[in-house]
């Protein structure tokens, strides 16, 4: 059995404040420390999503898909809300049980059968770092270039990889509080810079071309739902309850995922619908290998600081969050290491990506899209598992969820919980044969054999996944999960992370009607 302190942590209430290094790592928040509100998450999310990645999303639309402005907004709207809209659905977990998102993830998959989910989940967070730190080092070597005069090379490349990185450090190291002031307040100063250069960048729209552009079919509009979501909300939705955990307990669900929707949404719906009406008239955009330089000639010569400033600023907020959630994720995964700490493991990484991006690789886009291709299968696949084991439960055993030995609640048969485990991996399997990973007609990384049918030429594989994940997990996890959902230790009165005693050794009730003696674990079977 674990203490109440193992249970809790050894973080005192005190330090999760502003300035002081956040001691907590994946252990459920007692509730006296879960004081956040709708208001924290709605900045965090509008903070990760001001950056300029979202300009290249709207240009594809039009560019490439052929889509007139009008079809783009509206793609950009349910692309955007829709998909951070299960990101908060995710997040109403985050404040059941407390806890990160793959933490909570153990009591759907079993300790063992939550490793997979939980690496998918890790290299996604690793990968948009990559991509972040990349990108904005693209940015201050442009900056470096306008104030000193100096051109870029290899040793100003990592320079520029290293300020960034070290400055996302002192962000995510300090945590939750720092981290959620942080996103508030440069919000504003960021925002601010956005609006300017948007403001600009309009001056610069074919209104013609606009105007005359023809109406795509209604099967593109579909998949182009499909590409904002997959490049949007799907890629965060693992990360939901990191930030949520914190969330008092009484808040109404429905806030919770207004926040996420709302707050993600508003910013890249405006971003994206501006990169659809900049490609309108020239195409350039869509296909850049480095989107910084492709924005930056549009706008007249006095304005590159104030736009590289604001490109620099944007995509270190989103890396914030990104690090925070990575951080915790690695420690899920079992790696032993205070919280701290793996996020600094988690920059090492994240700056040889850069390296390897900036220095070796030839082409940035083009992996990009790739890689959140590659990687919107798994994650939906689990989305899917995970939403749907949320309809039978409303809490999580604290305990289970920390105790990953043979003795815990949630260890089903050998660490796997089957009904959950196979559910995600045939989801993969469909969502894989409708799936084509390229960057280019001549590069391709794997192309499934209904690559060339209609889901599969608009990337809509990720849905397929998340179909028939789900729909299994219904099928054959509904019955254990709806015992699960209501015989969880955490629905006790006295339990700990409510503020109550520790309940003694025997006290827990088994799942299938047997009584516990002597202190042996509750038995449930998937």
């Amino acid at each position: 059995m674990m203490s109440a302190t193992e249970l809790a942590g050894t973080a005192p209430a005190e330090a999760n404040r502003v300035g002081a290094i956040e001691t907590r790592g994946i252990e459920p928040v007692p509730a006296d420390e879960r004081t956040g509100g709708p208001r924290q998450l709605f900045w965090v999310w509008f903070a990760a999503n001001i950056s300029i990645l979202g300009l290249p999303l709207g240009a594809t639309l039009v560019a490439l898909r052929g889509m007139n402005i009008w079809q783009a907004l509206l793609v950009a709207a349910l692309g955007s809300f829709g998909s951070f809209a299960l990101v908060g659905l995710i997040s109403v977990a985050g404040k059941w049980g407390g806890a990160p998102s793959m933490t909570l993830s153990r009591a759907v998959f079993g300790p063992r059968g939550n490793h997979g989910p939980t690496v998918v989940s890790w290299l996604s967070r690793v990968g948009w770092e990559t991509v972040n730190t990349t990108t904005a080092a693209y940015a201050l070597l442009a900056l470096i270039s306008i104030i000193f005069g100096v051109g870029s090379n290899s040793v100003l490349t990592v320079i520029s990889l290293l300020a960034f990185v070290a400055l996302t450090l002192v962000v995510s190291g300090l945590g939750h509080a720092t981290l959620v002031w942080i996103q508030q307040w440069a919000t504003y100063l960021f925002g601010a810079l956005n609006i300017l250069v948007g403001a600009f960048l309009i001056t610069k729209v074919d209104w013609d071309a606009v105007a005359s552009a023809p109406a795509a079919p209604v099967s593109v509009v579909v998949a182009g739902i499909g590409v904002i979501a997959a490049g949007t909300g799907i890629g965060w939705a693992n990360a939901g309850a990191d930030m949520a955990r914190y969330q008092h307990r009484h808040v109404p669900g429905g806030r919770i995922v207004a926040a996420a929707s709302v707050g993600a949404g508003v910013p890249l719906f405006l971003l994206i619908g501006l990169g659809g009406l900049l490609s309108a008239g020239d195409g350039s955009l869509a296909s850049a290998s480095d989107p910084v330089s492709a924005i930056q000639v549009m706008l007249p010569s006095w304005m590159a600081v104030p736009y590289l400033l604001a490109a620099f600023g944007g995509l270190l907020l989103s890396n914030n969050l990104s690090v925070y959630s990575a951080g915790l994720t690695m420690i899920t995964l079992g790696v032993r290491a205070r919280r701290v700490v793996a996020v600094g493991l988690d920059i090492v990484l994240t700056l040889a990506g850069g390296i390897y991006f900036m220095l070796i690789a030839g082409d940035f886009y083009g992996p990009f899209i790739t890689f959140i291709s590659l990687l919107a299968v798994p994650i939906t696949a689990w989305v899917a598992v995970f939403l749907a084991d949320m309809i039978f439960r409303r809490r999580y055993d604290p305990r289970g969820l920390m105790d990953t030995t043979a003795t815990g609640v949630y260890w089903y048969r050998g660490g796997f919980r089957w009904s959950a485990v196979l559910p995600w991996l045939l989801g993969i399997v469909v969502g894989l044969l409708f799936t084509t990973a390229s960057t280019s007609a001549t590069d391709v990384w794997f192309s499934g054999p209904l690559a060339d049918s209609w889901m599969g030429r608009n990337g809509l594989g990720w849905v397929a996944a998340f179909v028939v994940a789900g729909a299994l997990y219904l099928l054959f996890g509904a019955a254990s999960a709806r015992r699960l959902g209501t015989a969880s230790e955490a629905d006790r009165p006295d339990n700990p992370v409510d503020g109550g005693p520790v309940p003694v050794d025997g006290e827990r009730a088994r799942v299938d009607g047997e009584s516990a003696v002597d202190g042996e674990r509750a038995a449930v079977r998937p």
